[in-house]
């Protein structure tokens, strides 16, 4: 008799965990997955050791299929190298697996995103009198959500972030709406999902907007609504997403753990 797995215990998982076991979940039966540092790292490495042992994680520092036995401090962390099938230049990374539409999945965080799932990563508003916010920037962000057959995105959730307007728009997700990726030549699907410490949003397949359409355990649509920047639409039925599983919250801490020791 096959025994279920066994939920985590409600009062000991975090709302960054709630996020991440839910990020890792969405690649499962996915081939291919094109890193972005930060949550989306942690997401895909947890991916691998839970859902999708078989899933091979792309960095734009070169490495193909790499298995970090921690988390990688940065796109050019050792370890990337040391555990990838391959170790190929930058400009074939880009050019010959991702421009070609090799690469199932990008995942990519955001400081910003809007109601059609573009992205800003580099200059925030801060306020009158203060100088602008500077971020990291675009790296390879445009390129993944432009070339990748689909794109997952994960962020914390607050009105900071879900904005009605961006402060620069880094890169294109769906637009100003429907056609506008086909419009600008873009060859992937765009962001199929946000994945956020409250729940998940999807965008409608007629208008492109994104849509709550799952919220983790424990949190209500007010709660997200109050947390958007704009008027979010709610799906007729919003699901709850599964408790992670003691396993899942275990991978994940492990990978945790062992990120800091290295640090």
């Amino acid at each position: 008799m096959t025994t279920a797995p066994r939920a985590a215990a409600a009062t000991e998982v975090t709302p960054d965990e709630l996020m991440t076991v839910n990020a890792a979940r969405a690649l499962a039966g996915a081939r291919t997955c094109f890193v972005g540092i930060g949550l989306p790292s942690t997401a895909a490495n947890l991916s691998r050791r839970t859902d999708n042992p078989d899933l091979v994680l792309v960095y734009e520092s070169g490495t193909l299929g790499s298995k970090p036995t921690r988390l990688p401090l940065s796109i050019g962390d050792g370890e990337l190298a040391d555990t990838a099938d391959a170790v190929v230049s930058v400009p074939e990374i880009f050019n010959y697996w991702l421009q070609a539409g090799r690469i199932d999945v990008g995942f990519l965080g955001a400081a910003q995103t809007d109601r059609y799932a573009n992205i800003n990563t580099t200059v925030v508003d801060r306020g009158p009198g203060r100088p602008e916010g500077r971020l990291p920037g675009a790296g390879g962000a445009p390129e993944i959500a432009a070339n990748c057959g689909r794109v997952l995105m994960v962020l914390r959730h607050s009105t900071r972030n879900f904005v009605e307007k961006l402060d620069f728009t880094t890169t294109v997700g769906h637009g100003s709406g429907p056609g506008d990726r086909e419009r600008l030549g873009l060859r992937g699907r765009g962001p199929t999902a946000v994945i956020t410490d409250l729940g998940i949003l999807r965008p409608d397949p007629e208008t492109a907007e994104l849509v709550l359409t799952e919220v983790h355990p424990g949190v209500t649509t007010d709660r997200v609504r109050a947390a958007t920047g704009w008027e979010l639409r709610v799906a007729d039925r919003v699901t709850a997403t599964a408790p992670p599983t003691e396993a899942e919250i275990t991978a994940l801490r492990t990978l945790k753990n062992a990120g800091r020791s290295a640090a």
